[in-house]
């Protein structure tokens, strides 16, 4: 026995307007793609190094993560990195611009520790400040 098919018609459609969908984050895993956000502009915060590159040939947004071994072990540097993940995924997807690459790098003692809450205001100061 199968499953009914769910109905095709979204909640917008009745209004006459479609869906936009939510804002899709591609992840950077090339180094090279890396290492030309290294030479981009770049914004220091007090949770993070945010480092912003546009790229101007398609409209994702594409998000590296970083963690040098200064941030600490193996269990703190993916911690960082989780957090890290996590606001992107929040702010990156309603403030980010199309076509951009953003990498956000991970700063030891504080990226762990810094409340959450600070974590977000932290990125989205950074992007008011970035051009």
């Amino acid at each position: 026995m199968t499953p009914p098919e769910a109905p095709l018609i979204s909640i917008t459609a009745d209004r006459g307007t479609p869906s936009a969908g939510p804002v899709r984050l591609e992840t950077l895993k090339k180094r090279a793609d890396f290492l030309r956000a290294a030479r981009a502009q770049r914004v220091a915060m007090p949770g993070f190094i945010l480092q912003i590159r546009s790229r101007e040939n398609d409209g994702l947004i594409r998000v590296g993560y970083t963690c040098s071994k200064k941030v600490g072990n193996a269990v703190a540097r993916n911690r960082a990195k989780r957090r890290l993940r996590e606001i992107a995924r929040l702010v990156l997807t309603e403030y980010g611009k199309p076509g951009t690459d953003y990498v956000l790098i991970g700063r030891a003692r504080e990226t762990a520790r810094r409340p959450f809450q600070h974590l977000l205001t932290d990125l989205r100061t950074a992007l008011a400040k970035a051009p």
